[in-house]
């Protein structure tokens, strides 16, 4: 294994907004990933009752769905239909059809995709801009 293995595919975005939960996600994802995702999540809904999603895909490679526990999946469906108003895609692929089958009609949540390019118009539609981290 080399160092570049364990680098999280969910990396967070600081934003202008408390109340929007803003991430990269990198490559592949595992089911690792992805249930961090989930508990990172819920930490966002504890803090806020009602909040905007932005995920910015690059180079996405898949996530492993199978190797996540069927009781985590229907939890964070439940959690994000009740705390989730709206969610901006940015990149390919476009998954927001794929989101829309996972949810029971009708979707509480309204989502949105934006090209990599259209990127500007992502977040000027959850009304916040990314905070540069300080190195």
């Amino acid at each position: 294994m080399n160092f570049l293995d364990s680098v999280p595919a969910i990396r967070r975005i600081e934003t202008s907004r408390d109340d929007l939960f803003a991430i990269d996600v990198v490559g592949h994802v595992s089911s690792a990933d992805a249930e961090n995702l989930f508990g990172l999540l819920e930490a966002a809904y504890a803090l806020h009752p009602r909040i905007d999603v932005l995920v910015r895909l690059i180079d996405h490679d898949g996530v492993d769905w199978t190797d996540i526990s069927a009781e985590t999946l229907k939890q964070g469906e439940a959690n994000a239909k009740q705390h989730i108003a709206r969610c901006a895609s940015i990149g390919e692929p476009n998954w927001i059809p794929g989101v829309q089958g996972w949810f029971a009609a009708p979707l509480p949540i309204e989502l949105r995709h934006f090209k990599a390019e259209d990127e500007a118009a992502a977040w000027q539609w959850v009304g916040a801009t990314p905070i540069e981290a300080s190195v």
